[in-house]
């Protein structure tokens, strides 16, 4: 079998997590990690920016860089905490919501498309397999930051 990083590496570019934008949507051209945070804001509920920068393990700074960008382009809207005024809440705006969709159902159909080559024992398998290898690297002390 090849060494696991080239499997990785492979898995990566095909999944295309190394393009620079990931998807457009009308003319909204959204990045990987822009992707990823209204994933979260949409799976939360009323999460705030510090909730969604840890899920995502990203530094606050680089995290709100991202979130002004988003609220400029009137997908995500930060309001401050009734209990903390400390604290901004992220929420989709209408339009974010409807990004958030069209990409969600683009990924799934690219998904389904690629399960369709496998038979049901293989999709089990590959989703298996998926699945104990997110469990281990939870566990992993060296999670989000590779050693070098």
């Amino acid at each position: 079998m090849e060494n696991k990083r080239e499997i990785f590496h492979i898995l990566t570019r095909r999944f295309g997590l190394l393009n620079k934008n990931c998807c457009s949507v009308g003319s909204f051209e959204i990045s990987t990690i822009q992707s990823q945070i209204l994933y979260e804001i949409d799976k939360q509920h009323t999460p705030s920016m510090q909730q969604i920068s840890e899920t995502l393990a990203m530094d606050i700074t680089t995290f709100s860089r991202q979130i002004q960008t988003l609220v400029k382009m009137e997908l995500v809207k930060k309001t401050p905490s009734l209990q903390d005024k400390r604290v901004s809440i992220l929420s989709l705006t209408t339009q974010g919501k409807f990004v958030a969709t069209t990409i969600d159902e683009s990924m799934n159909a690219y998904l389904e498309e690629v399960f369709s080559h496998m038979n049901d024992f293989e999709k089990e398998t590959v989703l298996r397999s998926i699945q104990l290898l997110n469990e281990a690297m939870s566990k992993s002390t060296v999670c989000c930051t590779p050693i070098y």
